[in-house]
């Protein structure tokens, strides 16, 4: 058996591994189960999730082959052009689909008396308000753009929509035109309701409906009007001019996003060839493994703001986020954090606690700073306007803010420039890596001593994300834990030295040879036939030296249970390699973002929290940190959350080597286990 053959028997391909998360995304939208209106937000997060696949990791494998390179060891053993020619045909499968559930949820929104109508089935009433309509909101922001042999195609934004049009004129000759259809209008359109009856028409038809507004100075005998899109590659690419500064830098190559290359052209199906073949010709398009043909409408992902027309009964019931038991918002954060840890598993908690315990940092006369990594901020802010207020009395606030987050690296960059002009200290995440540990640390005086309070957290600091992102924030004083956090901040001021880390798992220096020292327990505890079992919940898993590993674990006979959410290159229940790893993804209301490791420890377990995956990219090329859990009661609490996530038999996908998403299904009460936590937490308080 060659190399690549064995890495073919061994690994997923990563790129198809996450188009099938997508697959399950896909899923949600088709589950009749699951409220209308929701439905259409998935299709809506199915689209968003594949712009961004092809703007990055397309892009990424794009680049693989026009280097000339196979890329077999990136990509799991298959040859990468290969790997490109697979990709388009699973996303023209898909787009297939989603096209046809979105078709059937249409039928069902009308028998709830909710019409999302086109151009053709105007009637009299609403032309009215739609020619109202167009003349106030629509034409003050259209940009449209006549095109000839003379005039050059301007650069088409990355992932903008644009109407294609073509004007037969009365000597029989074409005239194309270009609409783009701008972000500042509203994609849906709802119209006046009549009866009980609500109507909405998508801007796309509205525009088709008023082309004749629009060109009215052309004399044609016919006009048509059909989408098209570009996505572009999405990577950064920073210049080498040393009199720039980085975050100048960082700025140029997010304008440079715009005129990147193109990695994906998508049209309307019944676009007629001569139209395609011109505008393709003006884009300098040739290569056909990025062409894909779509329906009448693109940029779906706009479905995520699908207007809900006052239906809540078409929406998930909103859930009322708990208090932390035994923690008041109305007593000081400090005080109570000095007697124990506290756990906050957000969205089933509220993410207030955060905010509160920033804002009494802020005023308290006995803080002296505060220190905290940001990677993606809410767009307003208050963690961002506690730092600030902090600055304003006088404590020594210190932020490392990652400016190159994917895809938010403008709103960061305006983010540091205010916070800068405050008075907050800035880091600008270290050379080579990227800053993706979440954490906090405060330093107070007491009785003429500085004592240490903080957090550290699997997700964001951003309220908006943290009422639909699954995620835990440990609230401690537990010196041990903090000195080894606050060290982590000295690394961004002095990277040159490699610290010691008596608690925490710190990537990129530790994380692969202590979860390999806690994997090598197990091992040698299932060899001597002492209890030996690894839980891991995760986003993502591709690493092929982890993944090894636990193949490994599984031959000694240690038993593994895997939740992944997205992408996951283990092939579990292959005799002879992982017949002891099962693994599970969970896929529902909630985007399932915690990072929970637990080792079983001989029966006393070890447990972190973590802000990494288990990926080549988080282990080797960020700051990432792993937090140990010492609290008994939270240790717990973590366990039965994970088991509550591993009993789910409603929403849970099983993940194997054929990758058919198939639901996980046995004669046990039913759990869906997002709401099964959320009683979990209810009891737990009522008790």
């Amino acid at each position: 058996m060659t190399k690549s053959d064995k890495q073919n028997n061994i690994y997923i391909n990563r790129e198809i591994s996450w188009l099938n998360f997508n697959a399950r995304v896909l899923q949600e939208a088709e589950d009749e189960n699951v409220p209308l209106i929701e439905r259409l937000r998935f299709l809506g997060i199915f689209s968003n999730n594949l712009d961004e696949f092809f703007k990055v990791r397309y892009a990424t494998v794009k680049r693989i082959v026009e280097a000339g390179k196979s890329g077999k060891s990136e990509l799991g053993g298959v040859q990468s052009k290969e790997v490109l020619e697979i990709i388009t045909k699973i996303v023209i499968k898909q787009q297939s689909e989603s096209l046809k559930i979105l078709s059937e949820i249409e039928k069902k929104l009308e028998s709830e008396n909710i019409f999302v109508i086109n151009e053709t089935e105007i009637n009299e009433k609403q032309q009215k308000y739609i020619k109202s309509y167009f003349i106030q909101k629509v034409s003050p922001a259209l940009v449209t753009i006549v095109l000839n042999d003379s005039v050059e195609l301007p650069n088409l934004k990355d992932s903008a929509a644009y109407l294609a049009i073509n004007m037969v004129m009365k000597d029989g000759k074409n005239q194309y035109a270009l609409i783009e259809i701008s972000k500042a209008m509203d994609r849906f359109v709802v119209l006046p309701k009549e009866d009980d009856k609500n109507y909405i028409i998508m801007v796309d038809d509205l525009l088709r409906y008023c082309l004749d507004d629009i060109f009215n100075i052309f004399d044609y005998k016919s006009i048509t009007a059909h989408m098209i899109k570009i996505t572009r590659d999405g990577e950064l690419d920073l210049d080498s001019d040393l009199s720039k500064s980085f975050i100048e830098k960082i700025s140029d190559s997010v304008k440079h996003r715009q005129i990147g290359d193109p990695v994906r052209f998508v049209y309307d199906k019944t676009i007629d060839k001569k139209t395609l073949q011109y505008f393709m010709a003006k884009m300098a398009i040739e290569n056909t493994d990025s062409v894909i043909p779509g329906g009448r409408y693109h940029n779906r992902r706009d479905y995520m703001a699908f207007p809900s027309l006052g239906r809540n009964d078409l929406l998930y019931n909103k859930i009322e986020p708990l208090p932390i038991k035994g923690l008041s918002l109305e007593n000081s954060i400090f005080s109570e954090i000095a007697k124990k840890d506290y756990l906050l598993y957000a969205p089933y908690h509220t993410f207030s606690y955060v905010v509160k315990f920033l804002r009494e940092a802020a005023l308290d006369p006995t803080v002296k700073s505060i220190k905290i990594t940001i990677y993606r901020l809410a767009q307003i802010s208050h963690v961002a306007s506690s730092l600030i207020n902090a600055a304003k009395n006088g404590k020594k606030v210190t932020v490392s803010i990652e400016i190159q987050a994917r895809f938010d690296e403008q709103a960061n960059i305006d983010y540091a420039e205010q916070m800068e002009n405050e008075g907050v200290n800035l880091f600008f995440g270290v050379q080579g890596l990227k800053v993706h540990s979440k954490m906090c640390v405060i330093e107070r005086e007491e009785k003429n001593k500085i004592k240490r309070y903080g957090f550290v957290s699997t997700g964001n600091f951003n309220e908006s994300t943290a009422k639909i992102y699954t995620d835990y924030t440990l609230f401690t004083s537990d010196q041990k834990i903090l000195k080894d956090i606050n060290k982590v901040f000295s690394f961004f001021e002095t990277n040159y030295r490699v610290f010691r880390y008596k608690h925490i798992i710190k990537s990129p220096h530790y994380t692969k040879s202590a979860f390999f020292k806690l994997i090598d327990k197990e091992i040698a505890n299932a060899k001597a036939g002492n209890p030996a079992y690894i839980r891991l919940k995760m986003n993502s898993m591709s690493s092929y030296k982890m993944i090894d590993k636990l193949y490994e674990a599984s031959r000694a006979g240690v038993k593994i249970q895997l939740i992944v959410r997205g992408l996951c290159c283990l092939i579990p229940g292959k005799k002879g390699m992982s017949e002891n790893i099962e693994a599970i993804s969970i896929v529902d209301k909630f985007l399932e973002h915690t990072r929970l490791f637990i080792f079983c420890n001989n029966n006393d377990p070890k447990v972190y929290i973590s802000s990494a995956d288990w990926m080549t990219r988080n282990i080797d090329h960020r700051v990432e940190v792993s937090c140990p859990i010492y609290d008994e009661d939270i240790k717990q609490e973590l366990i039965d959350t994970f088991n509550i996530c591993w009993s789910d038999n409603v929403k849970a996908r099983i993940l194997n080597e054929k990758q058919n998403n198939k639901y996980k299904r046995n004669n046990k009460p039913k759990v869906r286990s997002q709401f099964e936590t959320y009683n979990y937490y209810l009891k737990k308080n009522e008790e």
